[in-house]
């Protein structure tokens, strides 16, 4: 858990608004793309200076296929070329980087990357980087309930819980969703279910520490019941020493 407690330790981030970024300055959508890494490098920083212990980023979805070919080919490239660019100084900065996301509908070199970055990082603790790569809710779901009936085992919320592609982490304390959309759009569907949400009108490649921060006061100042009263919650507390 995080040492400040009213510092999440786990956030997630559906990192939105590359493309428009881009559009409104009349540049191609990948350029977008190319200053949400930037973006993204930012933000593990950051929370890694706060003392964040996971940050988890929708970075591809599985319906993300259907964008024009020339941007998914971007993506990919991009994708490539972010892994040897940054994999070095993450590894110095003690982030461990951890792909969560249908692999097998990926490129050989896609697949060979990202298991190349995962062995680079394995033995940093200072923040699990989870990156959500064709990824989708659902699908997770799905493959969480399929391996279990593979093996002829019960499917119960704590088998699904442990078969499910975050299951080495906690669940997300706060949810994060930026440029302006209010929805989840198949993000961490069964690991959300307790998440405070915040979402941010700032494009992600805008989203800086200052709303990094923003979006962590927000939640520092909600009260996490978890099913119980405010009463209970309160009883729960540790009492102040008499004077």
């Amino acid at each position: 858990m995080s040492k400040n407690p009213g510092v999440p330790h786990h956030i997630a981030i559906v990192m939105d608004g590359n493309g428009r970024w881009a559009t409104r300055r009349f540049l191609p959508r990948l350029a977008g793309h190319k200053q949400g890494v930037d973006s993204l490098r930012r933000c593990a920083r950051a929370c890694v200076d706060r003392g964040v212990g996971v940050l988890t980023v929708f970075a591809f979805s599985s319906e993300n296929w259907n964008r024009p070919a020339d941007e998914v080919s971007g993506l990919m490239e991009l994708l490539a070329k972010a892994l040897a660019r940054e994999v070095p100084q993450l590894k110095k900065d003690g982030v461990r980087l951890h792909f969560v996301g249908e692999r097998a509908t990926l490129s050989s070199k896609v697949r060979e990357g990202l298991a190349q970055a995962e062995a680079a990082t394995a033995e940093n603790t200072r923040l699990v980087l989870n990156v959500c790569f064709n990824y989708g809710g659902r699908w997770d779901i799905a493959q969480a309930a399929a391996v279990l009936a593979s093996r002829g085992e019960p499917i119960t919320e704590a088998s699904l819980n442990a078969t499910m592609g975050l299951a080495h982490v906690a669940d997300p304390d706060l949810v994060i969703r930026t440029g302006g959309e209010m929805r989840i759009s198949n993000f961490l569907l069964w690991q959300a279910a307790y998440s405070e949400f915040y979402f941010s009108d700032r494009l992600w490649p805008d989203f800086d520490e200052s709303a990094l921060d923003e979006a962590i006061a927000a939640f520092a100042s909600r009260e996490r019941r978890f099913g119980k009263t405010s009463e209970q919650i309160l009883a729960a507390q540790p009492q102040p020493m008499p004077g």
